[in-house]
Formats: structure tokens, C-alpha cells, sequence
């Protein structure tokens, strides 16, 4: 069952519910669901052009600095650079390279 929890339902004057609150990452979670799950061409070519990983082409297409990047994860630029240079980062590291990015994780599955 995907129901969300931990929500605020806000009323509005005549009693009936206007606004729900939801925590920030089920949010971000739902707007990864509905993105367009097209990867821009630039990015693709930068892949294909380069052999870069698909984490590096990302990057450099949003014009990010490998610092920033790890900053926004928590982690080392070096322990960042490793995670970009390997073919395919497991699941959970895509996952919070593709939050720091803010892209869908499956925008990373190339």
C-alpha cells in the first residue's frame, strides 16, 4: 500500500479540506513519479561523446562542481568522484545523487 502518512489536512472556512502538508521528501518522491522521464539530448550526447556516466553527464549538464554535489550528500568530494567514475552506483547512492541533482533516480539508469 503506497498511502502516504504523516500528513496536515488543512480546512478552509466552510469546513471541507484546501491544502494538505506532506512532509518534504514524500514530496519530492511524488514529483519524481510525475516528471518527465526524458533525458534531455545534450545529456545523452554528453555519455555517448565523452563515455561519461550518466551521474557525470548529469552533473556537468547542470553545471554542478563535484564539490557541490557531495556537499548536498554528505559526503567527501573524493568518496563523490568514485561514486561518479563507477559504471553503476547501487540503488540507494543513485538515489541521493538523484535528489542532490534534483532529478528522478531512473533519469540515472542509462
Amino acid at each position: 500500500m503506497n498511502a502516504f502518512t504523516n500528513v496536515q489536512i488543512i480546512n478552509g472556512p466552510n469546513g471541507e479540506p484546501v491544502y494538505v502538508v506532506i512532509p518534504y521528501s514524500t514530496y519530492m518522491q511524488t514529483q519524481s513519479r510525475h516528471q518527465n522521464s526524458g533525458v534531455p539530448h545534450r545529456v545523452v550526447s554528453m555519455i555517448a561523446d565523452n563515455a561519461w556516466t550518466p551521474v557525470r553527464a548529469w552533473r556537468e549538464y547542470l553545471g554542478l562542481t563535484q564539490q557541490e554535489v557531495a556537499t548536498r550528500i554528505g559526503i567527501s568530494q573524493p568518496a563523490y568522484a568514485q561514486q561518479e567514475a563507477g559504471l553503476r552506483p547501487r540503488r540507494a547512492t543513485r538515489e541521493k545523487i538523484a535528489l542532490a541533482l534534483g532529478i528522478a533516480p531512473q533519469m540515472l539508469d542509462l
